[in-house]
């Protein structure tokens, strides 16, 4: 079973940016198509950004605008999400995990708050 570890998160203010980090153990990240997911408080959790196993394929929510990028280190068998322009509506617990069900355990999320 895959084991993730997300970090990276914190507070900042409208319009700050974040550099998020998803590490993997016990498999192998560029063997699965990957991405990271969000949840605010009373609401489900949401896809935020998707990787193909090759790399090549990316897909962002439409609340992304252009705003987050998706990258990964295979040597390092870790995941990024680089948070820029944030906005209130970003605060959220965000976690990385398989693309689609079935999912990997879900690990303990990094917490990004976003401030006026």
């Amino acid at each position: 079973q895959v084991q993730l570890v997300e970090s990276g998160g914190g507070s900042v203010q409208v319009g700050g940016s974040l550099s998020l980090s998803c590490a993997a153990s016990g498999g192998v990240l560029s063997s699965w198509n990957v991405g990271w997911f969000r949840q605010a408080p009373g609401k489900a959790r949401e896809s935020v950004a998707s990787m193909d196993w090759s790399g090549r394929d990316i897909t962002y929510a439409d609340f992304v605008k252009g705003r987050f990028t998706i990258s990964r280190d295979s040597a390092k068998n870790t995941l990024y999400l680089i948070l820029n322009n944030l906005e209130p509506d970003d605060t959220a617990v965000y976690y990385c995990n398989k693309q689609r069900p079935p999912y990997w355990n879900w690990g303990r999320g990094t917490q990004v708050t976003v401030s006026l």
